[in-house]
This record gives structure tokens, sequence and C-alpha cells, in this order.
């Protein structure tokens, strides 16, 4: 059984470099759309990848105030957006000196620069460096830790004191080959002590996490003084049996803060972290949902082309599949015959295609700057629709084949 596959592969080899030309073109139809579903399954692999790591190192048991509800933007039509107004520093200092829930930790944070060059010595860093005002719960409350170092302790605040922590990509440019720890940094010209590094986080969205530096929040708002400033408001829940009620104590809080009549929707936004992932998770099941439908027009169109070109390839070898036959060949081994060479021809299409794929994928990953992701399921995805489509293609012309009488294709011209 061996030998006959052997040997019915080498006939196939044969007839496919006889026709090179028909050939390669069927295997780049199956191979294009098995390359758009491993190609789309690889970037959404990597997406889902990277977002879920980020948001799920926040735990499922936080929340956010800000000016929008992220979780609500991503299925809100936007004709429906409102402006809301900023939550300016006192709002969100009087929402962290009355919000009293138990077992809770609020932070509050907001983004002094996003185009800043950093200074070391000699050198400096593009403009490119996001400077964030924090105070000591900040780090906790978004689920960031230091590779090297500390963060900011009560102390550090409260003193008001010129130290920063800085992402993991400033030690391997800025602060390359030295012991960060100690070193003095320059910010707008101002000197801050550097005290801790976090560990590497990546990017998202061509966001640079790694690339930013975090500075005592009133340092910041001294340093960056300009106006409609828009501080960001985190809590951490301990408990998380106790999330719903203390959101529900959150937003009556803020509703005060606001000055906002009973009557008044919400002018701010609450965004929990379990429903950011949940709402990410749809989104990127939808993208799936078209790798998968692509898949599917992939079987259909590539069956049709590859069936054709074998109807076409036992028509042109009909004189051969009678000079065999009547050298006492059997109707299995043609059928077999042909069959082989529609597998071949079919796993050859899966295979550029699923090359092409990663290959799309892993420079789309690396352009947004995620972590690349093998996409184990949408490899073996594609072995199985190659598969498919030479099952279903090399059937009837392998059974036509079979079937042809000897004497009848010894005569056809």
């Amino acid at each position: 059984m061996l030998r006959l596959f052997k040997e019915n592969t080498k006939i196939a080899l044969g007839a496919i470099r006889s026709q090179l030309l028909r050939t390669v073109l069927t295997v780049f139809i199956i191979a294009s759309g098995i390359w758009a579903l491993v190609g789309i399954l690889s970037a959404v692999n990597a997406l889902e990848s990277s977002l879920m790591s980020n948001f799920a190192a926040m735990g499922s048991n936080t929340f956010n105030i800000s000016r929008y509800d992220f979780s609500s933007q991503l299925n809100r039509n936007s004709s429906e957006t409102r402006i809301n107004p900023i939550i300016d520093y006192s709002q969100a200092r009087s929402f962290k000196e009355n919000y009293n829930a138990p077992f809770t930790t609020t932070s509050l944070s907001f983004t002094a620069s996003s185009v800043t060059e950093v200074k070391y010595e000699n050198k400096k860093t593009d403009p490119e460096v996001s400077v964030i005002g924090a105070d000591e719960l900040y780090f906790e409350n978004s689920g960031l830790k230091v590779d090297q170092g500390n963060t900011f302790s009560e102390m550090d605040i409260i003193s008001n004191l010129p130290v920063c922590v800085v992402g993991a990509d400033f030690t391997k440019n800025l602060l390359k080959d030295v012991n960060p720890i100690g070193k003095t940094i320059s910010i707008r010209g101002a000197k801050f002590k550097v005290i801790g590094v976090l560990e590497e986080k990546g990017s998202m969205f061509g966001n640079k996490q790694d690339l930013r530096v975090f500075i005592p929040i009133q340092q910041a708002r001294n340093l960056f003084s300009q106006g409609n400033i828009n501080y960001e408001i985190k809590v951490l829940v301990q408990n998380r049996e106790f999330l719903n009620a203390d959101i529900d104590d959150a937003i009556l809080t803020m509703r005060s803060i606001r000055g906002l009549h009973p009557t008044q929707i919400d002018n701010f936004g609450i965004s929990r972290s379990d429903d950011l992932i949940n709402q990410l998770k749809t989104q990127t099941a939808m993208l799936t949902i078209i790798a998968v439908l692509i898949g599917v027009i992939t079987i259909f169109g590539s069956s049709i082309a590859l069936m054709n070109i074998m109807l076409v390839s036992v028509t042109e070898r009909t004189k051969e599949i009678g000079i065999r036959k009547s050298l006492g060949a059997k109707s299995s081994t043609i059928a077999w015959q042909f069959f082989t060479e529609t597998l071949v021809i079919g796993q050859l299409g899966g295979l550029l295609g699923t090359i092409l794929g990663l290959i799309t994928g892993y420079v789309f990953t690396r352009f947004v700057g995620f972590d690349f992701v093998i996409p184990w399921g949408a490899i073996i995805g594609a072995v199985i629709i190659s598969l498919i489509v030479a099952l279903i293609s090399g059937l009837f012309p392998a059974i036509k084949a079979s079937k042809l009488d000897p004497v009848e294709a010894l005569r056809y011209e």
C-alpha cells in the first residue's frame, strides 16, 4: 500500500509539472483563501492576546471614572456621542475624599503629555514619551508591577518629591547599560530621580506603554500647567462581591460632585474592567466569524477550480488511462492516482496559504506593536480546509477516470 502511494505521488508530481501554469494558478486560488483565513486569525489572536493580558492585569474587580465610558463607546454610534465636561482636579480630589466604600482604594491620575523629550546626561529621547501624573495607589489599581526598585510611597506624594518611575523601554535606550535606580533624568528642565522601572507591557493600538514616565501628581500639575486637564479616577474593590454596590455608590458620589439633578443623566463614564474584556471579546469574535466565512467561501471556490482542472486533466489523459488499463491497472489504482494528484495540489495550496498568512499576521502584529501569537487553530483549520477541498474536488474526477472503458480510451484522439 505504501509503495502504491509513493508511486501515485510520483506520477501526480509528474502530471503537475507537465501542467505547471494551470497547476500554479489553481494552487494560488486555494492559497488565497487560506492566506486570508490564517492572516486574519493571526491578527485576531495577537490582538486578543495583547488586549486580554493588558486588561486582565487590572483584574476583574476594578472600575474607572472618566469623562467618557470607553466600554459603551465601543458599540455606540458616533451620532449619539455627547460631549461631557472634563473631570477637573477639584472634582477628582473631592471624589477621593468623599467616596467611603469599605475595602476599596481610589487613585487619581492624568496624562500630562504624550510628546515629551526626556534627557539623561548627554543623551535624550525622541519627543514621544508620555508623562503620567499619578498618586501612590495608581500602580496597584492599574495592575502595573515594578521590575526594579519601587513605586511611589505615600510620603513621596505627600512631600511632593521629584521622583519618577519609568517604563521598561528606558533600560533599552536612554538608561541602557547603567543601573537606572538612582539616576536623574530631566523632563522639561525639571530633575527627577528614578526610583523604579516597570515590567514590560508592550504596545496597544500604537500606544507605547513601556515609553512612559510616572511622576507625582502635584509635580505633574506644576510642570504641565495647561488648562482643561482631564483627570481619571481608578477604584480597586478588594471583594468582588461588593463590586456592583460599590459602583452604585461611586455613581451617586460623582453625581453629587457634578451637581446633577435626579432627572439628569450621567455626564461621566463608569468603565468596569470585566465589561471592557467582554466587549473586546465580542469584537474579536466578529473578526473570527469573518475569517471562518472566508474559509467556507474558500472551500467552494477552490473546490470548483480544482475540480475543473482535474476534469480537464482526465480528458487530456484519456489515452494514458486506456494504456494503463490495458496493461492491467485496476480501476481503483487509476482512481487513487488522480485522487492523490488532487490531494497534492490541495496541500500545496494549503501550505503556501498558511505560510503567507503567518507572514502577513507577523508583519501586521509587528507594525501595530502586538506580540505575535502562532494561530494553531487557524493552521489546523487550513489543513482541514485543504483536505476538504481535495476530497470534494478529487472524488468525481477520480471516479470518472476509473470508469473509463479501456477500448474507448485507447481510441480517444
